[in-house]
């Protein structure tokens, strides 16, 4: 096995572990609120956990990238691998919402694992399997965020939210070894430039293709993620009892994911012969289509059934996205790439279901899967006219930064 090979082998573990360990918590978060005595605004308090966390590692991203440019990815993971296992053990012993807080912020700010991964293999795959790496890669985080509500629910269930907080941070700590002691990053050039997130923030403000890039995944993600707040709401319309909703709108969600698994390196071998941007409006008007063609059905089994073939083309979207970073960017700022990158996809995740429930609060559900369409279409119609515009095919640039 060549080290790409087994980088990739063991870096999907860890992906896939990270994402599992982060996702198995959601589940109960707001039912630990409960156990440590929150009884009043428990909803103010559970959103602020949500956001917190979101919103300090979009601020902090650039920072780290700057560092993984300069020291290496590889000391960049393992420091956040190891920050992780720390945040979630200590959480497991918290006594009010003030230390909860002050723990999801702490996570959010020493974050990063899954975009070191993504920067190292990036840089350490041969390029005609790097759209292969990336995408594969993509469903390790798909297969972690699916398996993590699962399995946090069971452990809960079985022992106690304090367990499955230990366990979350034990399962990182593992997963952070396996880094430690097999994964080699052959093919770093530390940066000369000195490290600042307002350094980079400059030079990527002069790469025209990664600026276009960091724009379509934060509407990529805010368009998404407006569909989170109701589709449980949904569920509900479509028959579901109000005692299985969350059972269903979990299993509709999985869907997708689900898919992804199945399709992305099949789209990730396609990117490497015809293009990442080829590639990504395929995925975005899939993924545009897909919503419109979830409006029509008013039984779960129909729309379960488009939920899934909507998931088997909008999974092509941000590995190709990650795909054109890689193209975009010289070696030695790609870590400082994907970490804005993270910035702006943590961006979208953050404002998108205010949005989605705003609007799906004041007209209807299908309101929302109508905007979800429309945006999808309109990120699909910048990434075609900003090609069209520098009057080059994007996978053929290579720009030095």
């Amino acid at each position: 096995m060549e080290s790409w090979q087994r980088n990739l082998f063991l870096l999907w573990i860890g992906a896939f572990v990270t994402a599992a360990s982060y996702s198995m918590v959601i589940p109960f978060l707001p039912l630990f609120l409960l156990q440590i005595g929150v009884h009043h605004h428990t909803e103010l308090w559970s959103g602020m956990l949500f956001s917190a966390s979101f919103l300090a590692g979009a601020v902090i991203s650039p920072y780290w990238g700057s560092l993984a440019d300069k020291y290496g990815r590889k000391p960049m993971i393992i420091r956040s691998g190891l920050a992780l296992f720390f945040v979630y053990t200590l959480t497991a012993f918290v006594s009010n919402p003030y230390e909860l807080l002050g723990l999801r912020i702490l996570q959010g700010l020493l974050s990063g694992y899954i975009p070191g991964a993504i920067a190292l293999i990036g840089t350490n795959t041969p390029e005609d399997k790097v759209g292969y790496a990336l995408a594969l890669i993509s469903t390790s985080t798909a297969t972690g965020n699916i398996i993590g509500p699962l399995l946090g629910g069971g452990i809960a269930k079985l022992f106690d939210n304090r367990v499955a907080f230990a366990s979350a941070g034990i399962m990182v700590l593992l997963s952070t070894l396996l880094v430690v002691f097999w994964v080699t990053e052959d093919r770093f050039v530390p940066s000369k430039e000195r490290s600042s997130v307002f350094g980079a923030l400059k030079t990527a403000a002069s790469n025209r293709l990664l600026m276009t890039v960091l724009v379509l995944t934060t509407l990529t993600a805010f368009s998404i993620m407006t569909i989170e707040p109701v589709l449980p709401l949904y569920i509900l319309q479509l028959g579901g009892s109000v005692k299985n909703a969350s059972l269903l709108a979990g299993i509709v969600f999985s869907l997708s994911g689900i898919s992804s698994i199945v399709f992305a390196p099949r789209w990730g071998k396609l990117a490497d012969r015809v293009g990442f941007h080829k590639v990504l409006l395929y995925g975005l008007l899939g993924g545009a289509l897909g919503n419109f063609a979830q409006i029509p059905f008013h039984q779960i089994w129909g729309f379960s059934i488009v939920r899934f073939v909507y998931g088997a083309f909008f999974c092509a979207v941000f590995p190709a996205l990650n795909g054109l970073v890689v193209r975009a960017t010289a070696s030695e700022f790609r870590g400082r790439a994907f970490a804005l990158t993270q910035t702006a996809n943590q961006i979208g995740t953050m404002v998108g279901p205010m949005v989605g429930g705003i609007i799906g609060g004041a007209f209807s559900v299908h309101s929302v899967f109508w905007l979800t369409g429309a945006l999808l279409l309109l990120t699909m119609g910048l990434a075609y006219w900003s090609q069209k515009r520098a009057g080059q095919d994007m996978d053929l640039s290579h720009v030095s930064v």
